[in-house]
C-alpha cells in the first residue's frame, strides 16, 4: 500500500472539514464499509480549496490518472495563477492553454471545457471570488444545479466541487472506481448508472463519513478491488472486504471477472 501524504491535501490552504469519526456501530453496511476503510486508510480534510480552481482541477482529471493530469494543473496554474484564475483563463489563447494541459489528455477537448466554463462564471458571477461563495455558502442543491449547467462538467465533477471546495456533508461523488468498487460489492444494483450509485450511498452513508468514503473507495479500488483481478481472487485474506462483499460479477473458481452489470444481462437473456 502507498504511504499516504504528510499533509490534508484534500483539504485547501484555509483549511477544510476534518473527516475523523469513530467507526461505532454502523447502521447500514455501506456505512460498516467506510468504517473498515477508515481503519486502512487515513482521513483527510475537506473543503477549502478555491471553488474554480477546484473545478479546473476536476477538469483536468476527466478520463485519466492523477499522475497525467496533476502536471498539467501544475503548468496550468504556473502560467496563468496569480489573479483571477477565472479571468485570465476565460480571456486565454485556447490553442496555447491546450499545449500547456497536453498531459492530462484530450487537452483541445478540456481546453475548450474550462475557457467556455471560465467566460460563463466571469458573466454571471464576475470572477472567481463571487463564484468561490456562491459555491461555499449557496444551497448546495441549487451550487449542483448550476454547476452541472456548464458545458462539460457533469455529476462527478460538480461533486467534487462541493466536496473540495465547499466542504459539504453528504457528498458521495462517484468516479469508476466507486461506480465498479459499489457495485461488486452490492452496495448499489448490479447495473445502477453513476447517479443511481450516488443517491444509494447518500443514503446510506452519513455525511460526515461520505467525503471520506469517496476517496477511501477510490484508493481501495486501485490497491485491492482493480477492474481486471480484485484482490479476493488470491483468496479471502488478500482482501479487507471481503466478508461485506458480494463480490458480483467475481467467480473465484474460475478467476472470471465481469462487469456488475453483465450479471443481469446473462439472468435475463
Amino acid at each position: 500500500m502507498a504511504d499516504e501524504p504528510t499533509e490534508n491535501i484534500s483539504g485547501g490552504a484555509d483549511g477544510g472539514v476534518d473527516a475523523e469519526f469513530e467507526a461505532g456501530e454502523a447502521s447500514t453496511r455501506a456505512e460498516a464499509v467506510v468504517d473498515v476503510l477508515g481503519d486502512l486508510y487515513w482521513q483527510k480534510a475537506y473543503g477549502g480549496r478555491d471553488a474554480f480552481e477546484c473545478l479546473v482541477r476536476t477538469v483536468l482529471s476527466q478520463n485519466t490518472s492523477d499522475v497525467a493530469s496533476q502536471p498539467a494543473h501544475d503548468a496550468l496554474m504556473d502560467r496563468y495563477g496569480g489573479g483571477d484564475l477565472a479571468r485570465t483563463l476565460a480571456d486565454a489563447d485556447r490553442s496555447e492553454l491546450a499545449d500547456v494541459i497536453r498531459p492530462a489528455g484530450l487537452y483541445n477537448q478540456k481546453s475548450r471545457v474550462i475557457t467556455e466554463v471560465a467566460a460563463e462564471i466571469v458573466d454571471v458571477f464576475g470572477g472567481a471570488s463571487a463564484f468561490d461563495e456562491f459555491v461555499t455558502e449557496g444551497d448546495a442543491d441549487e451550487v449542483r444545479t448550476r454547476l452541472l449547467e456548464f458545458r462539460g462538467v457533469g455529476p462527478k465533477t460538480a461533486d467534487c466541487v462541493l466536496l473540495f471546495s465547499g466542504g459539504r456533508g453528504g457528498v458521495f461523488p462517484v468516479d469508476t472506481h466507486v461506480h465498479r468498487v459499489a457495485r461488486r460489492l452490492g452496495l448499489a444494483p448490479p447495473d445502477a448508472d453513476h447517479e443511481t450509485v450516488r443517491e444509494r450511498l447518500e443514503e446510506a452513508v452519513p455525511p460526515e463519513k461520505c467525503g471520506f468514503g469517496h476517496t477511501a473507495t477510490i484508493q481501495f479500488g486501485r490497491e485491492y478491488c482493480t477492474a481486471r483481478k480484485p484482490a479476493c481472487l488470491d483468496g479471502p485474506e488478500a482482501c479487507p472486504l471481503y466478508d461485506r462483499c458480494d463480490r458480483v460479477g467475481v467467480d473465484e473458481l474460475d478467476g472470471s471477472v465481469v462487469d456488475p452489470a453483465s450479471t443481469t444481462e446473462d439472468a435475463s437473456s
